[in-house]
């Protein structure tokens, strides 16, 4: 899957060189990015294996490396803008593999930033790399790259705007296909080809219920026929080099009532103020407060518990969002450059 670097060179440097001056500032010696969005995003490195045990090694000074599994090594020659690296195959003790990579990049000692809460980094490695590495002292980094990921570059947006054309094409599709008789399975088959015929790596189509389904949030598509007057959620989440643009809709299958019509016109109304709101240097709490104060007191809701936006990017299943998101008691402000789902 695209054997080549999604960026420039140029852009890879400069985001490894925003890495090193943090881990300077911190007195570590390098980090060890398991996260698999931060080893693409640092190092260009992708395969669809992500899952198997492999990470980065950002030194304070010097190129990055990368360990990961052998059959992967066309990837890593593809995509990868730096050369260093360890593979581990099939049988091999993979730990040891790591120490031994680990010894020749950074020595016999380090202070190292590690990504604890990487889902990567699952207890097992944790505790074997504590260990194991019985020089090093490992300090948890938090989000320091994905904190850096939330503004995105020009041509990180380039991607997400032709991901945002093929959620438009799997909308429209998933309209079109939205008939009595039916089945939510045959939606979700016209929305996948449409998004991918439209630029998307990954078919979704994300949320699609009917129903009684279709009240609750984060349901599947099933065998269920669609009848006349059905209610249908749907969500379109494709993505163009693991960068995602999507969007929800509630429809009606063949006819609405006057109700509902009036319903849809006071959210469209509330989330246009919402969306006026939004500016750089904007706190996230205003148009949080405009979404929420507006549905409470419209009665659309008796209550109003989840958030209002969530920033989205470069993610890899089973990444869903970002983790910058906004609800009550939020203090972060919109910036250039970050991209939300709202």
């Amino acid at each position: 899957m695209h054997p080549a670097p999604w960026f420039a060179r140029e852009e890879y440097l400069a985001r490894v060189a925003r890495v090193q001056a943090a881990l300077k500032a911190r007195g570590l010696d390098a980090l060890l990015a398991f996260q698999p969005e931060s080893v693409t995003w640092l190092t260009g490195f992708f395969t669809r294996g992500y899952s198997t045990f492999q990470f980065a090694v950002i030194p304070a000074d010097g190129e990055p490396g990368v360990l990961c599994r052998d059959v992967a090594e066309y990837y890593l020659d593809t995509t990868s803008v730096f050369s260093d690296r360890a593979m581990w195959a099939d049988g091999d003790d993979r730990m040891a593999v790591a120490l031994a990579f680990l010894a020749r990049k950074l020595g016999p000692t380090a202070r190292c930033g590690i990504e604890k809460s990487a889902w990567q980094l699952n207890a097992q490695r944790w505790d074997q790399l504590k260990a194991a590495l019985t020089g090093y002292e490992l300090v948890d980094v938090g989000d320091l790259v994905a904190a850096m990921r939330l503004v995105k570059s020009p041509a990180e947006i380039a991607y997400q705007r032709r991901a945002g054309k093929a959620a438009e094409a799997g909308m429209a599709a998933g309209l079109a296909a939205a008939t009595a008789g039916s089945s939510e399975r045959e939606m979700a088959a016209e929305i996948c080809a449409a998004m991918i015929r439209a630029g998307s790596d990954l078919p979704g189509p994300g949320v699609l219920s009917s129903g009684e389904r279709a009240f609750h949030l984060h349901g599947g598509y099933s065998d269920r026929v669609l009848a006349r007057g059905d209610t249908v959620q749907l969500e379109c989440t494709p993505s163009t080099r693991y960068y995602h643009a999507r969007f929800m809709r509630t429809i009606k299958v063949h006819e609405a009532s006057a109700e509902e019509r009036k319903k849809a016109a006071q959210l469209i109304a509330i989330q246009d103020q919402a969306l006026a709101a939004v500016g750089p240097g904007v706190a996230a709490a205003v148009p949080d407060r405009i979404y929420r104060e507006g549905v409470l007191s419209a009665g659309l809701r008796d209550s109003y518990t989840n958030k209002t936006f969530y920033s989205i990017g470069l993610m890899m299943p089973p990444s869903g969002g970002e983790g910058l998101e906004a609800a009550p008691g939020c203090t972060w402000s919109f910036a250039p450059g970050m991209v939300f789902h709202t």
